[in-house]
């Protein structure tokens, strides 16, 4: 009976948009997440770390190819949350206009929560990367030009 009852259950809004906002954001920044994660725990050193992040980028520093595929993902991932809420709420016995409310409210939820993820992620690796992996990169590059 209580299987019964959570399948034809609302979906929990906040629950619903923070998941999908949460893999969006995380899917969208993974070039600089990634390799400052793993230099954090010490799998990656600092050349390896900024390589990673160069695959993504234009020699420039501008956004590559690699950053765009990530950030359509991304976007990909909030729709795909916004229709499966849908989906899954036009399974409910819900009035439309409270479905219509309800579908704006995720809609916007994701797209500010996921945004916002993405942004502090950024600004969080771009840290990440000046204070850590940089000075950690010059200091191998200069220990292997002492050692050949």
């Amino acid at each position: 009976m209580s299987e019964l009852k959570t399948k034809n259950q609302e979906p929990n809004i906040f629950k619903w948009a923070f998941k999908f906002a949460a893999s969006a954001g995380i899917a969208g920044i993974l070039c600089c997440v990634a390799p400052a994660v793993l230099f954090m725990f010490g799998l990656m050193g600092g050349i390896y770390a900024i390589s990673f992040a160069d695959f993504f980028y234009a020699e420039d520093g501008s956004v590559g190819l690699g950053s765009w595929i990530l950030r359509i993902i991304a976007v990909l991932i909030g729709v795909y949350g916004i229709f499966m809420f849908r989906k899954k709420q036009n399974q409910c016995s819900i009035d439309p206009k409270r479905k219509r409310k309800n579908l704006i409210l995720v809609t916007l939820i994701i797209i500010v929560l996921g945004i916002g993820i993405f942004l502090s992620l950024e600004k969080w690796s771009s840290w990440y990367f000046d204070k850590h992996i940089v000075p950690a990169q010059q200091k191998e590059y200069l220990q292997q030009h002492q050692t050949n």
